[in-house]
């Protein structure tokens, strides 16, 4: 085997020890090329795989395929996660910027309307997309237009330093089974009390990118959840037996750029994403369910 390490197993990382490996498969054709980092997510190891290339990490993921053996082991959550070099990126502040970005991929922005649109300030926005000009992630047109060219690194990035467990949850038990009718009395109860809501998690994507069974409920809520709990008849419980859970945002931006489904409010797209790839077991193969149906980067 000849192993190349590269401490960030991001895409452009990953690309970059893709070029390497190809020249050392010229120079040693009997070898087995495979990369190895910290962490290799399911973005860098298509990458790897589409280039008939192994590889390696220390958070368990690993696939070998050479003469008899087939090594695939995948789904294994980063263990060692460091943001370091990407850290100004996903304070909450400037991940306003990033959630706006990656929420409409294809409109090519003005900075006045990209900080507008993310609330910071003008001075915020441009130091966001400097750091992402740097990273080769976005360009300029001719008209100075800001477009991102680089959706999945940046999402990828992204997922890697963030955990939805960053917002404040309350847990709450459900007299009944949990139903579509339950997510439509909580809105209604949000509604009336001026709060913003949001669904995520499995609420969310049962109703962006069917057929998700609908599990417990996960909803963002502006402000104190224990009155709109109250008006629901509803009573504290932990985590483990609530069937409803009401997060408290850790930054207003999570309610950037909602989505209307039958009448409800999902988050949107990229931050559904990157709730669900920290959920339970479930949640990486129905994120990845929501980008092939849903994102298409």
């Amino acid at each position: 085997m000849v192993v190349d390490v590269t401490p960030l197993g991001q895409p452009r990382q990953i690309r970059a020890a893709v070029t390497k490996l190809a020249d050392a498969r010229r120079a040693l054709p009997a070898a087995y090329p495979v990369a190895a980092s910290v962490y290799i997510g399911p973005q860098s190891a298509r990458i790897l795989k589409d280039n008939n290339l192994g590889f390696v990490d220390l958070s368990g993921n690993s696939y070998l395929a050479f003469e008899h053996v087939l090594i695939d082991r995948a789904g294994k959550r980063n263990v060692r996660p460091s943001t370091r070099p990407l850290r100004s990126l996903f304070a909450p502040r400037a991940t306003r910027v990033v959630r706006a970005l990656l929420a409409e991929p294809g409109r090519a922005w003005r900075l006045e309307e990209l900080g507008r649109a993310a609330e910071v300030s003008l001075g915020h926005s441009h130091n966001v997309v400097k750091r992402l000009e740097d990273l080769r992630w976005l360009e300029r047109d001719g008209a100075q237009r800001i477009q991102l060219t680089k959706l999945a690194d940046l999402l990828e990035a992204w997922v890697e330093s963030y955990t939805y467990r960053s917002n404040e949850m309350a847990s709450y038990f459900v007299p009944e089974r949990v139903t579509r009718r339950l997510m439509a009395d909580l809105a209604r109860a949000a509604v009336s009390e001026g709060r913003r809501y949001a669904f995520t998690l499995g609420a969310g994507i049962s109703l962006v990118a069917p057929p998700a069974k609908l599990g417990a409920v996960h909803c963002y809520l502006d402000g104190d959840p224990a009155p709109i709990a109250a008006a629901l008849g509803l009573h504290p419980a932990g985590e483990a037996d609530g069937a409803l859970h009401l997060l408290s945002p850790y930054d207003p931006g999570v309610f950037y750029g909602l989505l209307d489904k039958a009448g409800l409010k999902v988050v949107c797209l990229p931050q559904l994403y990157a709730d669900l790839m920290h959920w339970d077991r479930r949640g990486p193969e129905q994120a990845e369910h929501l980008r092939r149906e849903a994102m298409g980067y």
